[in-house]
């Protein structure tokens, strides 16, 4: 019997509807913020899993106390203190300047551009965004549930020691003549 049921072994579908919706801002955000380093997959897996790991605590806060962007803030201040963690590790000074995109405007893309072009505005597109982003959800939700494994099997040791030590004590105690 447990006072707070473990985590699940397999992400629940809420969990996987916000990473699904939110995973392209944090792609873009992570990329902005470490100035497009390859450490930034890193850094938006590890927020992923930070989510994953208070997400029932954040669910009910969303639920229970009626704040319903708990979630999207605690994403957005992991991600603040991921980043802050990345540039204090680097060996050097980080300057990261967001430069503005190319302008450029090819003929094809002007009014009066192929009849494929007009077309291709009223065709659903043909690229699945949920099988990215189910599998990051998936990747992170087995990184935080191992995390959790890790920290209970903490606090066993840690309650075994106290345990022990309160053992000794107690016997340290008893054994004092008067």
């Amino acid at each position: 019997m447990y006072l707070v049921p473990p985590m699940d072994d397999e992400p629940p579908p809420e969990y996987v509807d916000f990473v699904t919706h939110h995973l392209d801002d944090l792609r873009r955000e992570t990329n902005r913020l470490v100035g497009g380093d390859t450490e930034a997959a890193h850094i938006y897996m590890d927020v992923l899993a930070d989510v994953a790991c208070h997400w029932r605590r954040l669910a009910w806060r969303r639920r229970l106390l009626g704040r319903p962007h708990a979630v999207r803030e605690y994403m957005q201040h992991r991600l603040a203190v991921r980043t802050k963690q990345w540039r204090d590790e680097q060996i050097y000074e980080v300057d990261v300047r967001v430069l503005p995109p190319p302008a450029y405007s090819p003929a094809f893309y002007r009014r009066g551009g192929s009849l494929a072009l007009r077309k291709a505005e009223l065709i659903p597109g043909t690229v699945r965004r949920g099988v990215v982003a189910s599998a990051d959800a998936g990747i992170a939700w087995c990184q935080a549930y191992r995390r959790q494994q890790w920290h209970a099997v903490g606090r066993r040791i840690v309650l075994g020691v106290l345990l022990i030590a309160t053992m000794i004590q107690t016997m340290q105690w008893l054994s004092v003549d008067y």
